[in-house]
């Protein structure tokens, strides 16, 4: 075969493929739910992404459903689990709540996955469950009171994320109107018949949502603490 002259642009070499495993496509998975939702992750978007077809996924995930959960488990890889010290466990579970929500908010719409999925099976799921009832039982628990305590609070930091992940995917013009609208209704009625409600009203702000969330972990952590006293 004759040697192209020098001159020649030389051809491009094929591109290489990566190999796909299941560590790719959950991360290509998130990937998609960074760019453009969750709603947009599906097995057919992903492997679009990876430049294949669907059926070549089935091999590592078997569902969209399986995807997702394993995407979630994937993100609480990124928070620390305290080791349980006696003296700081109601702090340490602040940390450990606080890491899972603040996990969930740098990835968009994973929060719904987490209000979903009602027995999180995956490692670092699992991890988390074991890590969360060991602080509970460091402070005192027992263990049927860790467990209630940790599905407790388990439900509440779920739902505390949804809830700021709903209203993150909002018009936040719109929700801004309403609220002009709903506090120039409140105002033109009698006074006092709802002035706790129009005065609690610019509380509750994406401003002083780490406030709230603290405060509702101390609620319940105080509690517990009374509980076991």
């Amino acid at each position: 075969m004759t040697q192209d002259p020098p001159w020649r642009t030389p051809p491009a070499k094929p591109a290489v493929k990566p190999r796909l495993s299941q560590e790719l496509i959950v991360r290509t998975g998130l990937d998609v739910l960074l760019a453009e939702g969750l709603d947009a992750v599906s097995m057919r978007r992903v492997a679009q992404a990876l430049g294949t077809g669907p059926a070549s996924l089935y091999a590592h995930v078997a569902t969209k459903d399986e995807l997702v959960e394993l995407m979630l488990d994937r993100v609480l890889e990124d928070v620390p689990l305290p080791v349980p010290d006696p003296d700081r466990w109601q702090h340490q579970v602040k940390e450990l709540l606080g890491g899972q929500v603040a996990a969930m908010r740098d990835y968009p719409g994973i929060a719904k996955v987490a209000w979903q999925v009602m027995i999180p099976i995956g490692p670092n799921a699992l991890r988390h469950g074991e890590a969360l009832l060991s602080l509970l039982r460091a402070g005192g628990l027992s263990l049927t009171q860790a467990a209630y305590a940790a599905d407790a609070l388990a439900l509440y930091t779920k739902a505390f994320a949804y809830e700021g992940s709903a209203w993150s995917a909002v018009d936040q013009a719109e929700v801004a109107d309403r609220g002009r609208r709903m506090g120039d209704y409140l105002t033109a009625l009698p006074p006092d018949t709802f002035a706790n409600m129009l005065a609690v009203g610019p509380l509750f702000t994406a401003e002083t949502a780490a406030e709230r969330f603290e405060f509702g972990l101390d609620m319940l952590l105080g509690g517990l603490a009374a509980l076991r006293a």
